[in-house]
């Protein structure tokens, strides 16, 4: 009931899957990855336990096709199972059983593997193959804009429900402390893939650092316009006119807003910071 795509980028090493279903919170059931290890999709009944123990094979060292191989053995009812796996050499499996809903299949190739069951037709999973080898970009846009290419072929011929993206690399989290570096999942929304596009851009906007060319001084009619909008948001009142007061502001507005990644010297700020503020 599900179409996902599992990719591996060999300059990174980051690892992840793009799933979209007409399913509640299927970034809950479908996905797992481990840094330096491998990622699997699970679906069409899916059993969670491919996710588990499909991972823990690869990392004692089996392939993907041997972990399919065995995960296909042990479960009496492999026949209406679905899965993608890739590891961190870029093999990759994909296994769709023959009592998967049609439109049910898939396509693997080095450093991926799309598959989908109960879609309109097969261009779904034809044009999410060729989407991710053309595209551009870091892992997730690539992943994002294969589910994106899904979904506008078809997709889910039930509807649409929910979708998730999930990317991995060592130290990769808020922090450094795990390797969950994008966790993002829209659980119940009338367009969950568009939505899910929309939440990395603000991943993107919260998480990543600010680029040198992106720094941007603090003065004349910038410093004016900030001064509005801030107090316009009720970040600044309006008889505190000195410039302290205003870098006061713009430094507590970073920490209330979240952005603490861009956060620049005093008297600077980061160019995103600032058309982010202009549009909300």
């Amino acid at each position: 009931m599900t179409y996902s795509i599992v990719g591996f980028d060999p300059q990174t090493k980051e690892l992840g899957i793009a799933v979209a279903s007409k399913f509640l919170s299927v970034g809950a059931v479908v996905p797992f990855a481990k840094a330096g290890v491998g990622a699997i999709a699970t679906q069409s009944w899916a059993n969670l336990d491919y996710g588990k123990h499909g991972l823990e094979m690869l990392e004692n060292g089996f392939s993907p096709q041997e972990v399919l191989n065995e995960l296909v053995r042990n479960d009496t009812n492999s026949s209406s199972r679905q899965v993608g796996i890739v590891d961190v050499q870029g093999r990759s499996v994909t296994y769709s059983g023959n009592d998967c809903y049609d439109w049910a299949g898939g396509g693997a190739g080095e450093n991926y593997a799309v598959q989908g069951n109960i879609l309109v037709d097969h261009h779904t999973v034809k044009v999410m193959e060729a989407t991710f080898l053309q595209s551009q970009g870091t892992l997730a846009e690539r992943l994002l804009s294969s589910l994106l290419a899904g979904d506008a072929a078809g997709g889910d011929s039930r509807g649409k429900q929910s979708a998730a993206l999930l990317i991995v690399k060592e130290n990769g989290s808020y922090g450094g402390y795990n390797d969950r570096y994008i966790d993002l999942r829209v659980d119940d929304h009338e367009d969950p893939v568009v939505e899910l596009a929309r939440l990395l851009k603000l991943q993107k906007l919260y998480f990543e650092p600010t680029l040198p060319e992106d720094i941007i001084l603090i003065e004349g009619t910038l410093a004016e316009e900030l001064q509005g909008l801030l107090y316009e948001n009720g970040h600044l009142q309006r008889d505190l006119t000195a410039f302290d007061d205003l870098l006061d502001a713009i430094q507590s507005y970073h920490l209330i807003e979240n952005f603490d990644e861009r956060v620049q010297p005093r008297g600077l700020i980061d160019q995103k910071v600032v058309d982010y503020m202009r549009i909300n």
